[in-house]
């Protein structure tokens, strides 16, 4: 199975693809018919988010035990809202906390990457327009989320949206797993058997809201044991064929202006 990256070469982005431990450049469209090309020499590269999403439309409550950790009934259609672009960062890259932040949650979700333009899109026909899997940490203000009610500024800080390491391509029917650790400590461990509403029945919801388009992620909710994180931390998301999404946890008085 082909695993779809966003890389660094000569300073420029370019997509390759990751075979049999080695680094190809992606020749094609990543979107569409694509093949392994000439192998990509030098140094180990740096690995980019897979994607720049025009919108990540993130799912809130979508477990049922994470909706009761939050002490949230269940809801009788999907919650969506919106993370910004800018949010973005790939695997390697900090998060970073703002000045006066309050409590900063992870939260380890399965994204589901749009392939095709898709706009009323039935559940039965979702696989044609999903490319693949990725690995998303919607990164929360807490504190700002009971502040507002509404999710906007809360989860839209920029670096509050990791994302990568790459894509990969997946049945939508099978469970997916997802988990997280701290510090090396797991702390969520789940899978997509487990969502209210399934990867199906959300892409056909929101293409009901929204035109999306290629490059674009729907995350699908995050399972229970979200918890806080801190200057120091490292923070692993995993997602059953993607890999590790690998982010240490900054304070933004310690970045550079």
């Amino acid at each position: 199975m082909d695993l779809i990256y966003r890389i660094e070469h000569d300073g420029y982005p370019r997509h390759a693809l990751r075979r049999d431990g080695a680094w190809h450049f992606l020749e094609g469209d990543p979107f569409g018919r694509h093949t392994a090309g000439a192998r990509v020499g030098g140094p180990e590269p740096r690995v980019l988010p897979p994607v720049i999403p025009s919108k990540i439309v993130a799912v809130g409550l979508n477990y049922k035990d994470h909706a009761a950790e939050m002490n949230k009934p269940l809801p009788d259609e999907p919650l969506i809202f919106l993370k910004p672009s800018t949010a973005v960062i790939g695997t390697g890259a900090s998060i970073v906390l703002p000045p006066g932040a309050g409590r900063v949650d992870y939260e380890a979700e399965v994204g589901v990457v749009i392939g095709r333009t898709a706009r009323h899109v039935p559940a039965a026909r979702a696989h044609e327009y999903v490319l693949g899997i990725t690995c998303v940490n919607d990164v929360t203000d807490r504190d700002l989320q009971r502040r507002d009610v509404q999710y906007t500024r809360a989860k839209g800080f920029d670096t509050f949206a990791p994302v990568g390491p790459c894509i990969a391509v997946c049945d939508l029917d099978r469970p997916i797993a997802v988990e997280s650790r701290i510090n090396g400590e797991r702390r969520q461990h789940s899978s997509t058997r487990e969502l209210i509403f399934s990867i199906r029945r959300l892409v056909e919801f929101v293409t009901a809201v929204m035109t999306l388009v290629p490059g674009d992620i729907i995350s699908t909710g995050t399972p229970p044991g979200v918890g806080p994180i801190v200057p120091g931390d490292r923070v692993v998301i995993t997602v059953e064929g993607v890999g590790e999404l690998v982010n240490d946890v900054v304070a933004a008085s310690d970045v550079a202006p």
